[in-house]
């Protein structure tokens, strides 16, 4: 069994003092890799917008938690981060290999826009990607590839939904789509020919949104956390979320 552990939406400032909404990013993402640790994962994978002011002290401050962890981490970039200030710091990893699994990551991030794409050349290669393994797979982006049920949300989200899902729906291998940008706990499904794919988000380490709002809301009863996903080497999966005490 490999246990993957996903952690989202961090919005560092370089002032570890720089409060969010509701409190202070840094703190919050240091709690979550507190509690994670104790899950003793064999892989972390966070799924974009480590950066709120995309400043150099925000992706240092990332580093100096992420390094807490004693085993492989990998990242991708969200709408907020700074692709070339990233990877002066950690490269983004797109085949990645977990046993008997396969980890895809693409990137979404639009330059100076809060919505997502993949794009066709991505698609490409993911569709090429799928082609030469067999291996059961978790693809990890950053926007949603399906609806959420927040009006706001859906409205910022992945605009090529549909090419997406035509995809990795022609691969019965892929399992699960990992996704961060929601700021909650999220469980949907694309309907594909070989059967449900199964997509999952978690909770942000910083402020929660709320679930089903028409509008931008907090969701003030939320706590931060983070996703934990076994997989096991039959193909089968269990995941569930953590949150923590700040």
């Amino acid at each position: 069994m490999i246990r993957l552990v996903q952690i989202s939406d961090c919005h560092l400032y370089a002032d570890p003092m720089q409060p969010s909404r509701r409190g202070l990013p840094a703190r919050q993402l240091a709690a979550v890799v507190d509690a994670a640790l104790h899950d003793r994962p064999d892989m972390v994978l966070v799924t974009g917008d480590l950066s709120q002011d995309e400043s150099e002290g925000s992706y240092r401050l990332a580093m100096d938690n992420l390094l807490r962890f004693q085993c492989p981490w990998y990242w991708i970039p969200g709408n907020h981060d700074d692709l070339a200030l990233m990877v002066e710091h950690w490269e983004v990893e797109i085949d990645i290999g977990a046993a008997a699994w396969r980890i895809v990551q693409l990137n979404t991030r639009i330059e100076g826009e809060v919505k997502g794409r993949v794009g066709e050349e991505q698609l490409a290669a993911l569709s090429e990607l799928l082609a030469d393994d067999e291996r059961p797979t978790v693809v990890v982006m950053h926007h949603p590839p399906v609806q959420v049920g927040s009006v706001w949300i859906d409205e910022l989200g992945l605009v090529d939904q549909e090419a997406f899902q035509e995809v990795v729906g022609a691969f019965p291998q892929v399992k699960v789509v990992l996704c961060g940008h929601v700021h909650q706990a999220f469980h949907g499904k694309i309907n594909a020919p070989h059967g449900d794919i199964d997509v999952f988000a978690c909770p942000s380490t910083s402020d929660q949104f709320l679930a089903g709002s028409v509008e931008f809301a907090v969701d003030e009863a939320s706590r931060p956390g983070y996703r934990v996903l076994d997989l096991s080497r039959d193909g089968s999966w269990q995941t569930w979320v953590e949150r923590v005490e700040i």
